[in-house]
């Protein structure tokens, strides 16, 4: 079968929203069945002093947050420490753009984390960290991709990517690491036979025509590579930041946006409808337009919640279970690179 073109991808958004559906749902069960993965899971945030200006987030202490903060490695252990006394099997690190932490602040504490507990999976950095950190201490990508490696992170997030297409990339994200350097990160992680997630948000000042050239450039990175675990698309949330979009995104357009990715992305496995940013239910309903997975549990989240996402506070493992159960799916707990760990 001839792969979906741009401009086929393009006309599915004037579809029928049923048969979207239908067409998204069908190739979810060719792939997964009515499995909905899950981990278990811990984000922690270490900092959020940023160098960056970003119109879009509300994280940040140098724009509206005037509370900046900066964990010590000894406050980052204790929770960590917290997390593997419960059987949490991931901690996901992700921050700000901090210039005044140094380079080893972030490589000695993955590597304090993995002397400790080398059964955690540490999944951390996203390209948009690694190319600060590379311009900040004179470092290649390559250079800082294997510290990493050496200092034992696992698999790398899929944050930073926002929207690929440069004019909305300037306006939104101006002097971030630019899509084609967020591709190359990626290329050199993969082929260091490590695996990355790829995320896309939406519903902001983007339009259809340039969520599809977002999609179609992962496809083609993924063809190079394979390296590719998962696709998540994050919906923009609209409080305390700059972009001052003033109407949310409808959740027939979030759902549309779901299956599409679904068909388009013939070559990523997983499709993850993060509950953070989308809300639970729609979460859930998006396992009906293509999606198998919906993150984790979480525990803690300062990024998103920051904009207005009810997720500070993450989820409890049995109401998630019951809740992925009660919508007709098969919950799967599983590992950070997708090997099932425990059907629910």
């Amino acid at each position: 079968m001839s792969r979906i073109s741009f401009e086929e991808a393009l006309k599915m958004y004037e579809m029928d929203f049923f048969d979207l559906a239908e067409m998204a749902d069908k190739k979810r069960k060719e792939l997964h069945d009515k499995k909905t993965y899950f981990n278990i899971n811990r984000h922690i945030n270490p900092t959020n002093v940023c160098k960056d200006v970003c119109k879009f987030c509300a994280y940040s202490a140098s724009r509206k947050n005037p509370n900046q903060y900066t964990m010590t490695h000894d406050e980052i252990m204790e929770i960590v420490k917290d997390i593997d006394s419960r059987g949490i099997k991931e901690v996901h690190i992700v921050s700000a753009h901090n210039p005044n932490t140094g380079l080893e602040w972030y490589l000695e504490v993955f590597k304090k984390i993995k002397t400790a507990y080398p059964h955690l999976h540490v999944k951390a950095l996203t390209a948009a960290e690694v190319h600060f950190l590379s311009e900040e201490y004179n470092k290649s990508y390559d250079e800082i991709l294997d510290l990493m490696v050496e200092n034992g992170v696992d698999s790398m997030p899929g944050g930073g990517a926002e929207i690929f297409d440069e004019k909305v990339r300037d306006y939104i994200c101006k002097g971030k690491v630019t899509s084609a350097q967020w591709l190359e990160i990626h290329k050199k992680w993969h082929q260091r036979g490590k695996k990355s997630n790829v995320t896309m948000l939406f519903g902001h000042v983007e339009n259809r025509e340039h969520r599809i050239d977002h999609m179609m450039r992962i496809r083609d990175l993924q063809d190079e590579t394979g390296g590719f675990n998962c696709f998540i698309p994050l919906v923009y949330q609209t409080e305390n930041n700059f972009l001052n979009v003033k109407k949310d995104i409808t959740a027939n357009e979030i759902l549309r946006t779901m299956a599409i990715s679904r068909l388009v992305l013939d070559n990523v496995p997983n499709l993850k409808a993060y509950w953070v940013t989308s809300t639970v239910n729609l979460a859930l309903i998006a396992q009906e337009f293509g999606a198998n997975d919906m993150d984790g549990t979480i525990e803690k989240e300062s990024i998103n919640s920051a904009a207005g996402a009810k997720s500070a506070n993450g989820m409890k493992i049995d109401e998630f279970v019951q809740l992925i159960k009660n919508s007709g799916f098969t919950p799967v707990e599983r590992d950070s690179v997708y090997n099932e760990i425990k059907v629910w």
